[in-house]
């Protein structure tokens, strides 16, 4: 059995793909998904299901979605038997799933050897595992569910874990000269997270390799225009030292390899 999260959750296997139509039943499979192989105890399951507000029957309607998601997985692998792969004990319910079949864990080992490599300036390797990593995301994580509490967390997480991880693939790409090929993707990136420091870091600093100090000086008001607005902050010491090198055209920004901003005024 395949597993997918990270864009619509889905079951597959021998061909055949299926989810649950019922929201609930769906929200009940996914919080086991991202949670496989581990126990997700009963008062979980309602506190996602029904927050703070549980009605009188919520136990046994748990147990209907359950026995629903049973009979989904008997249809999925009619050889083998659901309450082997979705177990219940006296404090909850686990789905069993083979780790490399299951795409988040995949992901998340890609980025880990993808940091791994990054650490040890292998930025080749880095950007190889980074990429593949991303490939994985066929849209935003559980793009298909309603979230209770504990999901709605869960997609912060891997939305803050998959920004993250692109970060330091875009760092490794900096660091072999690509910038050019990073301008269209940073432009992007820039816009859709007009507070985010280090896309607009990363920005600056592709926009002056290309000639473009304008450029670069811009993005950094425009950030700062942002910042002070929205949020009353002026933007980091680090990007205010860039914007400085930049203004004095350091030397230091025009070395590849892995930027660490040394110079000062």
């Amino acid at each position: 059995m395949e597993v997918e999260v990270l864009g619509h959750v889905s079951l597959s296997a021998g061909g055949k793909r299926v989810t649950p139509s019922a929201a609930k039943t769906k929200q009940v499979l996914t919080l086991l998904l991202v949670n496989a192989n581990h126990l997700v105890t009963v008062p979980t399951l309602i506190e996602e299901l029904w927050d703070e507000r549980p009605p009188a029957t919520a136990l046994s309607t748990l147990q209907t979605y359950v026995f629903q998601l049973r009979r989904l997985l008997a249809h999925l692998l009619p050889e083998e038997c659901p309450k082997d792969i979705l177990t219940t004990t006296p404090n909850g319910y686990a789905i069993h799933v083979r780790p490399d079949a299951l795409d988040l864990h995949r992901y998340e080992i890609l980025v880990s050897d993808g940091r791994r490599a990054f650490s040890a300036g292998d930025h080749e390797s880095a950007v190889e595992h980074l990429r593949a990593a991303e490939r994985l995301f066929q849209g935003p994580a559980l793009a298909d569910i309603r979230p209770g509490r504990h999901l709605e967390a869960e997609i912060v997480r891997l939305e803050a874990a998959r920004l993250s991880a692109l970060e330091t693939r875009i760092e490794a790409e900096l660091a072999l000269g690509r910038h050019h090929e990073l301008l269209g993707e940073l432009h992007g990136l820039a816009s859709q997270h007009t507070q985010h420091e280090s896309f607009h870091r990363q920005l600056m600093l592709a926009l002056y390799r290309c000639g473009q100090r304008p450029g670069a000086l811009n993005t950094f008001n425009r950030l700062r225009r942002r910042l002070v607005e929205d949020l009353g902050l002026e933007p980091s010491g680090e990007l205010q030292r860039l914007q400085r090198a930049i203004l004095a055209a350091a030397p230091e920004l025009s070395r590849t390899g892995r930027f660490q901003l040394s110079w000062t005024p």
